[in-house]
């Protein structure tokens, strides 16, 4: 890369305490990675740990002034493509990757996607919650697992075509979970809020895009909301579900985050007073076995 691609200054280390996180992180990145890990010969004792600075220019096909002057935290300008090839060069795990494009200050071109997977033991766990229903979400608000409990309130959702399993996609289109749900105008426009909250870290995403297209064009009402742009981060709170042969049910729910970041997570019901306690047990579920399956996780993307 030809240094008449990057902008740089008279040469002085700025008091950016970003710039300076990037430039030690990749040092110590860098100090870690043996030649033999990327492929090189070996050249005998070396008077640092791990690859030299011209190495890692070599692998990752930059100028070695440029990368130089990147992990001395110089003010220059970097590309995604760049960074891209540094993350491969130094061997950088997803968590590695992420952090370096955020001290870069960039948006990563190829980002690590929230896994859709659930454990064994998140769907032990979610069975163990009976008679409390619960259930996994997305910051999308796909359901990805739930417990039997969970069927009584939003319905058989094993049923439902994959993309339609999503409770966004069931507050704003007809459903057993939009007639259960009494507040549903005011749980709607919260709803849209978080996720329009959780759609500014995900808007260039396929699977996004295409819920959000179908909500538009699916539900006038989901359009107006929408169009407010109001946002609203994740959050716990109550809900009143008046299901049929059970009754009126005031559910406290609360997140349980399965990941260091806001992705997917355990969402439990929990009775607000003694007369839900005792009305919970005798939420409708579906045979034992039609249960396990769909604890089992959906991929939705």
């Amino acid at each position: 890369m030809s240094l008449t691609a990057v902008t740089a200054t008279t040469g002085k280390v700025p008091a950016d305490p970003r710039r300076q996180q990037l430039a030690a992180f990749l040092r110590s990145r860098r100090e870690r990675v043996t030649p033999e890990q990327v492929g090189l010969p070996p050249t005998g004792r070396r008077r640092t740990p791990g690859l030299r600075r011209e190495e890692v220019a070599q692998i990752a096909a930059v100028g070695v002034t440029w990368y130089t002057w990147l992990e001395q935290g110089r003010e220059i300008q970097v590309s995604v493509q760049v960074l891209d090839a540094v993350a491969r060069a130094l061997l950088l795990d997803p968590s590695e990757r992420a952090h370096l494009f955020t001290l870069a200050g960039a948006e990563d071109p190829a980002p690590v996607r929230e896994c859709p997977t659930v454990t064994p033991a998140v769907r032990m766990t979610l069975d163990r919650m009976a008679p409390y229903p619960a259930a996994v979400i997305n910051s999308r608000y796909d359901v990805l697992a739930y417990n039997a409990q969970y069927t009584g309130i939003v319905g058989d959702l094993a049923a439902l075509p994959p993309e339609d399993r999503n409770l966004m996609w069931l507050a704003f289109t007809p459903s057993r979970f939009r007639e259960v749900l009494v507040d549903h105008e005011e749980e709607r426009d919260v709803m849209v809020a978080r996720f329009r909250s959780g759609m500014g870290d995900h808007a260039a995403e396929p699977a996004w895009r295409t819920l959000l297209c179908r909500l538009r064009q699916a539900s006038p009402v989901f359009d107006e909301a929408w169009q407010r742009h109001d946002v609203l981060r994740p959050g716990n709170g109550l809900k009143r579900f008046l299901v049929p042969e059970v009754g009126l049910l005031r559910l406290d729910y609360t997140s349980f985050w399965l990941g260091p970041a806001q992705g997917s997570r355990m969402v439990v019901y929990t009775p607000k007073d003694e007369e839900t306690a005792a009305l919970l047990p005798r939420l409708p579920t579906r045979p034992p076995s039609a249960a396990a399956g769909a604890g089992a996780g959906v991929p939705l993307g």
